[in-house]
C-alpha cells in the first residue's frame, strides 16, 4: 500500500467513526474497525460493529442510510481532490477474533 493510500485510510477511517458517534443514538455504540479503500481512491469500505450485539443490524441499516451525509462530512474535512464513495458492512473478522477469544477463555 502506498504512502498516500494509508493515510487517506486512516483519514477515512478517523473522519467516519467521529462522524457516526456525532450522529448515532445511545441506542447501541458503532465502532469503525478497518477500512478498504480501493488503489484508485475512489471507493471505500468501512467495516463496523456495534455494541450489544443485538443492535448491529439497526447499526448497519443506520450507517448505511447516513452514506450520502457521511461523504459530505468528508468532503468538508478532507484535503483531497477526489472523496471516495462509501459502503458499509460488519466487520465479520472482529466478530469472529472475539468468538475465538470467548471460546479460549471457555477452557
Amino acid at each position: 500500500m502506498s504512502q498516500r493510500m494509508e493515510k487517506v485510510t486512516e483519514l477515512v477511517k478517523e473522519l467516519t467513526a467521529t462522524f457516526l458517534n456525532r450522529e448515532s443514538t445511545d441506542a447501541s455504540l458503532i465502532s469503525v474497525t478497518s477500512v478498504n479503500v480501493s488503489p484508485d481512491l475512489k471507493k471505500a469500505t468501512i467495516f463496523i460493529t456495534a455494541f450489544p450485539d443485538t443492535g448491529e443490524k439497526t447499526a448497519l441499516l443506520f450507517a448505511k442510510r447516513k452514506r450520502s451525509e457521511m461523504r459530505e462530512y468528508l468532503k468538508e474535512h478532507m484535503q483531497t481532490k477526489n472523496v471516495p464513495f462509501i459502503d458499509v458492512k460488519i466487520d465479520l473478522g472482529e466478530k469472529n477474533r472475539q468468538k475465538i477469544d470467548e471460546l479460549l477463555r471457555e477452557k
